[in-house]
């Protein structure tokens, strides 16, 4: 089976959702002996084939907001003449060129990791822009992969569109003792709450920071996520100025992510939108206590085993920032027992390569019957 992705910025990385997801399915599906081929924006550096995954580079501009929109045509232009048994567009915005490779006769999969156009900091046109790449995906998809059953009941409601869902797996973190944290950021262990992610509105940092300054926490705050050079990135530096128990870490990967997770006290997703956050499950699969918005698709996953705030509301995160640091884990045993049955990377590549034969097998019945009714013609 030949599949080709796209949609996420580089592989491999971590640096955001939609690269983990990429990340583990292609290098996964790469070890079954799937031929997997994956788009990168911009120019490939280093070698072509990195954990068996092939990357090909597509063009980009200097501007970040057209290589986000414009990357996914670019990407789709080279798989057109292409021979790919699964073409899999992942994210909303990227499905838009989607049409094009069904004019070509492709078999199109796209995975809906959020819906993006709900989030605080896209303009007006990039919503328009992005709906317009959920309705591509609801009527040219030959299957749509969602990630929660909010997601799911949304397709159906708005669409009448049924869909495959598949909820993200994730893969173990080991339990890492303090030493880069303490070098170089003063932390001991169990001295701080821990944020990872994006420094982006929909994310809710701005809240946490607030929240924070409410709160009477005891603990430092730890921000772990690259700000950007923007005005959201300057709005968050000047909202944590003054304040010198809050540590921003810069983009955190490798050791550095793994002695964060291990060593916090209370892990907090203050998201106003998700699909479903990796990061929550991360924490989770190590039995930390973990605070979160209380969206549909944090509570969700965090089931029992944690602590929920009201989104937005930093009364309230301030109010349970006190109440989580102060109480024991809820069960951190079962906890990670529950992780790792429900959200194993083998049993979602299983489910992905299941709906991949299905999509091909369909579309041969069709094929098929279609020369039968000429033959008999």
């Amino acid at each position: 089976m030949k599949v080709a992705m796209l949609g996420h910025k580089q592989f491999p990385t971590r640096s955001g959702g939609v690269e983990v997801v990429v990340l583990e399915l292609a290098s996964r599906m790469a070890a079954r002996g799937i031929d997997v081929t994956v788009y990168d924006r911009g120019k490939i550096e280093g070698d072509p084939v990195v954990m068996g995954v092939k990357r090909v580079g597509t063009f980009t501009f200097k501007r970040q907001s057209l290589n986000a929109f414009l990357s996914s045509f670019f990407a789709t232009f080279k798989i057109l003449p292409k021979k790919y048994d699964i073409v899999h567009y992942h994210a909303i915005g990227p499905c838009v060129p989607m049409f094009l490779a069904k004019l070509f006769r492709k078999n199109t999969v796209a995975t809906i990791h959020g819906l993006n156009w709900r989030v605080d900091k896209w303009g007006s046109f990039a919503k328009k822009y992005l709906k317009l790449g959920e309705k591509i995906a609801a009527k040219f998809a030959d299957d749509i992969v969602v990630l929660s059953e909010d997601m799911h009941q949304y397709f159906l409601d708005t669409y009448g569109r049924d869909t495959t869902l598949i909820i993200n797996g994730v893969s173990s973190i080991p339990d890492t003792p303090p030493k880069l944290i303490t070098e170089r950021f003063g932390l001991e262990g169990g001295d701080y709450v821990l944020y990872v992610g994006r420094i982006s509105p929909e994310k809710g940092p701005q809240d946490l920071i607030e929240g924070y300054k409410k709160s009477a926490c005891k603990k430092k705050l730890v921000i772990a996520g690259e700000v950007p050079d923007n005005e959201f990135g300057a709005q968050i530096k000047a909202a944590a100025e003054g304040c010198d128990n809050i540590v921003f870490t810069g983009f955190a990967g490798g050791e550095l992510l793994y002695e964060l997770y291990s060593n916090c006290d209370l892990y907090v997703l203050p998201s106003h939108t998700e699909g479903l956050a990796l990061t929550l499950l991360e924490a989770m699969s190590l039995g930390k206590k973990c605070l979160v918005s209380d969206i549909p698709e944090n509570t969700c996953v965090l089931g029992d085993f944690g602590f929920s705030f009201k989104t937005s509301d930093t009364d309230s995160l301030a109010e349970m920032l006190v109440k989580a640091t102060e109480a024991e884990a809820p069960d951190p045993d079962g906890q990670r027992a529950f992780v790792e049955k429900n959200y194993s990377y083998d049993r979602v590549v299983d489910k992905h390569l299941e709906m991949y034969e299905k999509v091909i097998d369909s579309k041969k019945r069709k094929k098929t019957k279609k020369e039968s009714k000429k033959q008999d013609g």
